[in-house]
């Protein structure tokens, strides 16, 4: 594993190409903000200018690999098994998730000084349009980790096979995490491992993707049809919900290595 599969100069110009896209997608987010749309519905509308501008800035370079991208998505390396772990451990993903936030609201690790906040659980499942559902898990569930994976994954990785599996899974996700809202840095970091990690044993594009589009398929549902208030009181720990919830942590953490592990023995299995 020391060949560079993917030259600098092409690295540079995936990275300034998807840098200027979302650029790009901050932009006219702003400007349908400002028209008045709704802040879910201008964040997944101006996603779609990002693969006009990846296409017009990269098409020369993907013309000349066409091997390379062919390679990522080896249809002989999607079987029914890569499929359902790559969904688990979206799930798991999703799931550990939500068992920080509870243990975090739990223990006041999270909390909202405001009186008025202090309210809940109070939760409730509707879903908003249909087509701005649709749209919404088109855009966050299918392009975004496509892009994703092809650019962190599949180009970021592919530079830095050379250095090793450290070196590459962790400079990835760092790129992967920075090109998120800060907000999401923590959760895009750790998620940014885990998808490196099932690139590097597989060398194939379709398990990161595929647990990529379940977490955000998963994110979609919660924005577009959850919404809900809990806002304890703060001081106030909350010990079972909390206890709970940290075990739900613990044994997400395991199933997920778990996950991982098959994934890497059922890779090495596999003939390449």
């Amino acid at each position: 594993m020391t060949t560079r599969l993917v030259s600098r100069i092409t690295l540079t110009a995936v990275l300034v190409s998807t840098t200027a896209a979302l650029i790009a997608r901050a932009w006219l987010q702003l400007q349908l903000l400002q028209d008045g749309v709704s802040p879910n519905l201008a964040e997944d509308l101006s996603y779609l200018v990002v693969v006009p501008v990846l296409v017009f800035l990269l098409f020369p370079l993907w013309l000349g690999q066409k091997s390379f991208l062919r390679n990522q998505f080896r249809r002989v390396d999607l079987t029914w098994r890569v499929a359902l772990q790559a969904f688990a451990i979206g799930l798991v993903l999703r799931l550990l998730w939500w068992s920080q936030l509870v243990a975090g609201i739990s223990f006041g690790v999270y909390s909202s000084n405001d009186p008025n906040a202090i309210v809940g659980p109070l939760f409730s499942f509707q879903c908003a349009a249909v087509p701005n559902v649709i749209l919404g898990f088109f855009v966050m569930a299918i392009m975004v980790p496509l892009i994703e994976e092809v650019v962190h994954r599949g180009y970021v990785m592919s530079a830095l096979r050379h250095r090793g599996l450290v070196i590459s899974v962790l400079i990835s996700a760092l790129v992967f995490m920075v090109l998120h809202k800060f907000s999401s840095w923590p959760f895009a970091f750790f998620g940014g491992l885990v998808f490196g990690l099932q690139y590097w044993t597989t060398q194939s594009l379709w398990p990161s993707l595929i647990s990529h589009a379940t977490v955000n398929g998963l994110i979609q549902l919660d924005w577009h049809c959850l919404s809900g208030q809990w806002n304890p009181q703060a001081g106030v720990p909350l010990m079972m919900p909390g206890l709970l919830a940290t075990a739900a942590l613990v044994a997400g953490l395991a199933a997920l290595v778990y996950l991982l592990r098959q994934t890497a023995t059922g890779a090495h299995k596999a003939p390449r």
